[in-house]
């Protein structure tokens, strides 16, 4: 099991019995320092206090297992307005929001849509976007995907 993996299953049911769900696991190398990091969400989004609670929680456990030999820094974080999505879950999860695409080769001339996420079905999503003053629909297969993200709109 990796150290991501070990470190997930140590603190996602924390996490989840706060009442937050867990985002993603990170363990990265940022300058000179190693940082695991859990990006952590709700329903109605994260605050620093909250962070700061799950955080003296996982501290405990992850002090008791000890899945991490080296000196490291534990940083609790929300995704972020414009987070990636993941997993196919996350783009389910994610319909009826504006998203951004980005295509491992062009679709109809484009390599990056960003618009509604209308559906998501059998491995297709459709997207509606303006096109200059036009509104157009498109369906992307999603293994086309290199990159999906929340977006704000403007």
């Amino acid at each position: 099991m990796s150290t991501v993996d070990k470190c997930k299953e140590l603190g996602q049911p924390i996490i989840e019995e706060m009442g937050y769900f867990l985002v993603d696991v990170e363990f990265v190398k940022e300058g000179k320092n190693f940082i695991l990091r859990y990006l952590v969400d709700s329903s109605n989004g994260i605050d620093i206090d909250e962070c700061a609670l799950i955080s003296e929680k996982i501290s405990t456990v992850l002090d008791k297992e000890d899945p991490i030999t080296q000196e490291y820094m534990l940083e609790i974080a929300s995704p972020g307005a414009e987070r990636t999505l993941k997993t196919i879950e996350d783009v389910t999860k994610s319909i009826g929001k504006y998203v951004n695409i980005k295509l491992y080769a062009p679709l109809n001339n484009l390599k990056e849509y960003e618009g509604d996420l209308i559906s998501f079905e059998n491995d297709i999503l459709t997207i509606q976007y303006n096109d200059k003053t036009t509104i157009k629909t498109v369906e992307i297969k999603y293994d086309l995907i290199s990159k999906i993200r929340l977006a704000i709109k403007f």
